[in-house]
C-alpha cells in the first residue's frame, strides 16, 4: 500500500466515502505524496506529451505562436503563459518573449496582461467530479474503502454539477458515468479576468457534446510505466490519472466570458499550418543527417500519432465581454 493510500483509506474509515475529486487531487497534487512530487515524464517515467517531443514540437508552436503576436501588432509587453508547464520544456521555443510558467502548485497568473495563454495538457489533469445516473437521476461517485478503494454511489448531484450535464452533455442514459471538470470552468474564469488581449491556446485530448457519447462509461485512465489502465483508485500517488477534456464546456463557457473561439482542429492541422509558410524548413534544420532523421520522425510522430488524436481549441480574447466572469 502506498503512503497516501494509508491516509486517504484512514481518512475514509474516520469520515465515511469522499468525493471523487478529492481522491484525485490528493493523488496527483498532495504535497508529500502526490504523483506530480516526482518527474513522470519520458523514458524512464510513465508517459510522454507532446512537449517531449523536442526540437521539433516548440519550434512549430513557436511559429504558431508567432502568427499570433504579429496578429496583435507585435505588442513590446507580449507575455506567453504556460498553464501546466511541468520542466518548462517551452522556455527555449518561447524565449522571444516575456514567458511565465505555472502549474496548480506553483506560479500565478499575472493580474493584467496580453499575449497567449498556452495550456498543453492541463485541462485533463484538473480533478473531476464523478456521475453516475440510475433510477432517473444523477448521482455522485464517491471513493469509499473495502479492503481496497471502491466506487460508492451517493447523494444526487450538486446543483452546479447537475447545470455542466445540462449544457455539456446530451440527455444521458440510465447506467452512463461521466465526469464533471467544474475546476476547468474556474481556470477560464482566471484566464479572462487576467487577459486584457490575446488568445488562449489548447492542445489537449478529448470530445465534443455529440462525441461523449462514445465514453458511455466516463474517459477516465490512469498511466503507470507507459501503460494504460483503467483501475484510477489503485495505487494512488504512483500513477497518473486523466480525464478527457469536454471541449462544449470550454468553448461555450468561454464565449460567455468572451473568449471567442477561432478554430478547433487537429493537431496534426494546427501544425501542418505552423510549418507551411516555410515547408517545415525551421522545424527540420539540422547539423547532422542523424540530427535531421531524428527530426524527421519527431515531425512523423507529431503529425499522424498524437496530430490525429490531439486537439486544438484556440479562442481569441479582448471583446466586449473580455474579463467578465459569469456564475
Amino acid at each position: 500500500m502506498t503512503p497516501l493510500a494509508e491516509v486517504l483509506r484512514d481518512e475514509i474509515r474516520r469520515e465515511g466515502p469522499i468525493p471523487f475529486r478529492r481522491f484525485m487531487e490528493a493523488a496527483l497534487y498532495d504535497p508529500v505524496h502526490g504523483y506530480y512530487r516526482r518527474d513522470p515524464f519520458g523514458k524512464q517515467g510513465d508517459f510522454y506529451t507532446a512537449e517531449q517531443i523536442q526540437p521539433v514540437f516548440g519550434i512549430l508552436i513557436a511559429q504558431q505562436v508567432r502568427a499570433l503576436y504579429r496578429e496583435m501588432g507585435s505588442p513590446a509587453d507580449f507575455t506567453v503563459v504556460e498553464l501546466g508547464a511541468g520542466r518548462s520544456e517551452m522556455a527555449a521555443a518561447f524565449e522571444g518573449w516575456r514567458y511565465i510558467p505555472v502549474d496548480l502548485n506553483t506560479g500565478s497568473l499575472p493580474e493584467r496582461f496580453r499575449g497567449v495563454v498556452f495550456c498543453n495538457e492541463f485541462f485533463d489533469a484538473l480533478p473531476v467530479e464523478t456521475v453516475t445516473c440510475s433510477g432517473g437521476g444523477c448521482r455522485e461517485l464517491r471513493v469509499g474503502w473495502d479492503e481496497r478503494f471502491v466506487w460508492t454511489v451517493g447523494c444526487p448531484v450538486r446543483e452546479p454539477v447537475a447545470d455542466y450535464l445540462r449544457r455539456y452533455f446530451p440527455p444521458l442514459a440510465e447506467g452512463t458515468r461521466c465526469e464533471v471538470n467544474l475546476e476547468a470552468l474556474a481556470w477560464l474564469e482566471r484566464i479572462a479576468c487576467a487577459i486584457e488581449a490575446g488568445f488562449v491556446f489548447t492542445i489537449d485530448y478529448g470530445f465534443t457534446r455529440a462525441e461523449s457519447a462514445r465514453f458511455p462509461q466516463g474517459s477516465l485512465m490512469s498511466y503507470r510505466k507507459h501503460q494504460a489502465d483503467e483501475d484510477v483508485l489503485r495505487d494512488p500517488g504512483v500513477q497518473d490519472i486523466t480525464a478527457h477534456v469536454a471541449f462544449s464546456a470550454l468553448e461555450e463557457h468561454g464565449a460567455r466570458l468572451g473568449l471567442k473561439t477561432v478554430r478547433f482542429e487537429t493537431l496534426a492541422q494546427t501544425l501542418l499550418g505552423a510549418g507551411e509558410a516555410d515547408q517545415f524548413a525551421a522545424a527540420l534544420a539540422a547539423e547532422s543527417p542523424a540530427d535531421e532523421l531524428r527530426r524527421r520522425l519527431q515531425l512523423k510522430t507529431l503529425l499522424f500519432g498524437m496530430g490525429e488524436t490531439f486537439r486544438t481549441l484556440l479562442q481569441k480574447a479582448g471583446g466586449a465581454h473580455a474579463g467578465l466572469a459569469t456564475k
